[in-house]
């Protein structure tokens, strides 16, 4: 600890002055005192007298207590050459303890005296510093920096005052917007503003004055890398994003990412948006995208606590095993708030423990299917477990029951409305796994809940195509009773 630190400390680390042109700006300091025993007194000095008046210029603090004075910058006709900080303008404090035995009369507090009382002081007391400097701060200032596309000033104000952008009204945001898209290299800087807290108005699409349907970004959520329908599903807006996006599917750009390598399924989980991202899972959005980190839209709604986005990705097939940059998966990520990216909302323990239960239950739904338990089926589904769920390999409880001849399973599971026609990662229906399994009850459970006797999985093949292959000539007959056609894979053609 130093020595000024015994005696008072400062609650700034530098003398901030809102600044504007031709009228006086102030800035007021708060001293605290760090003495327990004996008042402390303290005296002003500049590095700029012409420029700075102080109020008061010396007193003194009382024991453990708090004092303040105000730093006054005259008027000032042109803006400072540089800013935020102020290379040139600097002040002293000068701080000892006021003893009661002291030459000065100790029941005096006029500047006068105290500033005889510091000039009394010998070699023998010397006084404690504390050097301050300045930072001019301020929407003038900002605009300025902003006009002029310096990043770094920009960067600086933020840091130092960060309600500066807060504090703005809605005018004086849209004219600071205003000014950073008029530079030659608008998107940085409204960036930089954007994601330091400007506020806009929360109308995100700028709509031709005829009507035209054609929408055209605002350059605020263009420098984002932002389309419309990234925009649409950022604010929550259903109806637009349920019309763009089928536009986009058919342009093929329905993923298109941002700078971040984001797609609008992402934004709309990660503003938990479950409407939009039902809506676009639905338009055949890809649900394991991964973005420049390597995160899915399941990895982002598990960092988020989020659980009803969790079981809706989870029910339209997003896969938990995938893995982002670091190696961590859906599951990791919510057991382990500690490794969440800062870019997440933190979770409590509560909503984190919610989501972690409804990973590990997808995957105890899974292996009570394989074994055929279905007394600890029947228990986890009731409290929650989804039915939905996927190992690292695609298959779903359905799947694994079915391979495994489990008709009393499957048909529990078909009860509690799984999704038939769920394709593993090769692209096989959970008839497929029943025609490999050789059940021939399972499979009849199967159709006579409706399933595609037809289904195909990635190489073309069939369920009866199995059936024929394996040997199975009396599952055979059954499907193609059941309207099952012949098929040979692709790769035999």
């Amino acid at each position: 600890m130093s020595e000024i630190e015994r005696l008072v400390e400062v609650c700034e680390p530098e003398i901030r002055i809102d600044f504007a042109l031709n009228c006086k700006c102030r800035a007021t300091v708060r001293l605290r005192s760090l003495c327990a025993t004996s008042p402390v007194a303290f005296k002003i000095q500049t590095s700029s007298p012409n420029k700075f008046l102080v109020n008061p210029p010396c007193g003194l603090i009382s024991p453990s207590s708090s004092a303040t004075f105000q730093v006054i910058l005259k008027p000032q006709s042109q803006l400072p050459p540089t800013y935020p900080r102020s290379p040139s303008d600097r002040f002293l404090i000068k701080t000892a303890e006021f003893l009661p035995n002291s030459s000065a009369a100790a029941s005096s507090t006029r500047p006068d005296s105290i500033n005889s009382w510091f000039a009394s002081l010998s070699d023998a007391s010397p006084t404690h510093n504390l050097k301050l400097k300045v930072a001019f701060v301020g929407p003038v200032l900002l605009r300025d920096a902003v006009s002029r596309g310096d990043l770094d000033a920009v960067r600086n104000f933020v840091k130092r005052q960060r309600s500066v952008l807060a504090d703005l009204s809605f005018d004086e945001s849209e004219s600071l917007l205003r000014v950073a898209t008029e530079l030659v290299n608008p998107d940085a800087m409204v960036h930089l503003l954007l994601e330091a807290g400007l506020r806009v108005e929360e109308e995100p699409l700028l709509r031709s004055e005829n009507s035209n349907p054609h929408v055209v970004v605002d350059p605020r959520w263009a420098s984002k890398g932002w389309d419309e329908l990234h925009v649409a599903a950022a604010f929550d807006r259903t109806d637009e994003v349920l019309v763009l996006s089928k536009k986009k599917k058919t342009l093929g750009t329905l993923d298109s990412r941002d700078h971040k390598g984001r797609t609008a399924l992402h934004l709309a989980v990660e503003k938990g948006s479950i409407g939009c991202a039902r809506v676009l899972v639905e338009a055949g959005a890809d649900k394991d995208g991964r973005c420049n980190d390597g995160g899915t839209p399941l990895l982002r709604a598990a960092a988020n606590g989020d659980r009803r986005m969790v079981e809706m990705l989870i029910e339209m097939g997003a896969d938990p095993t995938i893995s982002d940059d670091r190696g961590l998966s859906s599951i990791d990520i919510a057991r382990d708030e500690g490794h969440v990216s800062a870019s997440f909302h933190f979770l409590s323990s509560y909503m984190q423990k919610e989501v972690v239960e409804i990973m590990e239950q997808g995957e105890e739904v899974v292996a009570a299917a394989r074994h055929g338990d279905v007394k600890k089926l029947e228990s986890l589904l009731k409290r929650g477990g989804s039915v939905y769920y996927k190992d690292q390999y695609g298959l779903t409880a359905l799947h694994a029951a079915a391979m495994k001849g489990h008709k009393d399973v499957v048909l529990m599971l078909c009860e509690a409305g799984v999704d038939l026609e769920s394709q593993d990662v090769e692209g096989h229906a959970p008839l497929h796994m029943a025609v490999e399994g050789g059940d021939e009850d399972t499979i009849q459970v199967l159709v006579k809940k409706g399933v595609n006797v037809n289904a195909q999985n990635k190489k073309g093949a069939t369920p009866l195509y199995l059936a024929r292959i394996l040997g199975y000539n009396g599952i055979a007959q059954f499907l193609v009773s059941q309207g099952a056609v012949s098929s040979f894979p692709v790769i035999l053609r």
